[in-house]
């Protein structure tokens, strides 16, 4: 195996979370509240259905090919030709993935905060330093992760705390007033952040409690979900109908905090949640596109192809989108279907393919479970 590294289910779960939010809790809640209205809330819940559904396949994928990520066991389950080409597939969608995540960065720190800073000095800064995180190794990001999850999820919920003097409950109201349509249409741009935890088929491999892989997938699916519902809540009982218009609601929440004329503005919070979990967000993407060309390469080690893929990144972050506004309406709309093909849809369909070449051909080594 190319990866000596250790890490354990518990820290697979931290590090996917912020993988998951890290650019969902900004961008989520607008996007939602287009399609579901006041409904807004609900639909993260009915968006979850699909991470526990990718995170089943994964681990069942994970039980017929235990020492395998999928680049590797796509060729033992379609063959050679057919396999290298699905390999290829996720190398080339973890790497446009990973650049749109980039530039959803550069455009929030240039567009909010550093308005004279050129955008490819922010981006390959943090590419930069997550270039020597993926370096360093799967425990490496763990640990990162470790370190920085708590950090994040203290700030979001204290900024949660200190907003709700400005909540408006009935905002909420009328529930369900067009019937359950409306949170369910919401729910298709979150399922397509939910579909990303496929990730952790690069990352089961390396478990040192395999067993317990499953539960903390799902774990981990069940917290990115309750605080996405909560964010949504949030921004809706914060603007209400205005929720769809903004950009960044979460952002436009924390100016709103006042407390005795002292603690105001505290739009730095939001600045260190974006930074912080973007930063573990690139590194596990960086990780899987790092990983997996070096296992469809048929490499020795990945250390060499870090930094060429780290550059070939920064350029890919500046040719996904000519700017922000059409970058969120390719999420908002054909993205959706994109990334449930690729995260959900073809990882579904190795498992079926798996599952019946298991039965025809039950003694063949590598179907053992």
């Amino acid at each position: 195996m190319i990866e000596r590294g250790r890490i354990s289910s518990l820290q697979m779960a931290i590090m996917m979370y912020p993988t998951i939010l890290a650019t969902a809790i900004l961008l989520v809640p607008a996007i939602t509240a287009k399609h579901a209205k006041q409904d807004m809330w609900l639909s993260p819940v009915w968006a979850s259905l699909i991470g526990f559904l990718t995170v089943y396949i994964a681990y069942r994928l994970h039980k017929l090919y235990p020492k395998e990520s999928i680049v590797e066991y796509s060729e033992l389950i379609l063959g050679r030709i057919f396999g290298k080409i699905i390999g290829l597939v996720y190398i080339l969608f973890f790497l446009h993935v990973n650049g749109i995540v980039i530039r959803e960065y550069g455009e929030f720190v240039v567009g909010t905060f550093l308005h004279h800073t050129p955008m490819f000095a922010v981006a390959g800064i943090l590419v930069l330093v997550c270039a020597f995180a993926v370096r360093g190794g799967v425990e490496v990001i763990a640990r990162s992760a470790e370190i920085c999850v708590p950090i994040v999820f203290f700030l979001l919920l204290l900024l949660l705390i200190l907003v709700i003097p400005d909540l408006d409950p009935k905002n909420m109201f009328p529930i369900f007033e067009y019937g359950m349509m409306p949170s369910f249409m919401g729910s298709a741009v979150p399922q397509s952040w939910f579909s990303e935890f496929i990730l952790i088929a690069f990352l089961l491999p390396y478990l040192t409690d395999k067993a317990k892989g499953k539960k903390w997938g799902m774990l981990s699916v069940s917290a990115v979900m309750l605080t996405m519902v909560m964010t949504n809540i949030h921004a809706l009982f914060l603007f209400g109908e205005i929720t769809a218009s903004l950009t960044y609601p979460i952002m436009l929440a924390s100016r709103y905090i006042s407390l005795a004329d002292f603690l105001e503005h505290l739009e730095s919070i939001v600045m260190a949640i974006w930074v912080t979990g973007t930063f573990i967000k690139i590194s596990v993407f960086y990780y899987a596109i790092v990983l997996g060309t070096s296992q469809w390469l048929k490499l020795s080690d990945y250390r060499p192809i870090v930094f060429p893929i780290g550059f070939l990144l920064v350029i890919i972050s500046f040719w996904v989108a000519p700017n922000l506004q059409e970058l969120t309406h390719f999420l908002g709309t054909s993205g959706v279907f994109y990334f449930l093909s690729v995260q959900t849809g073809i990882p579904m369909l190795l498992l079926i393919i798996a599952g019946i070449r298991k039965k025809i051909h039950p003694n063949k080594e590598e179907l053992k479970t």
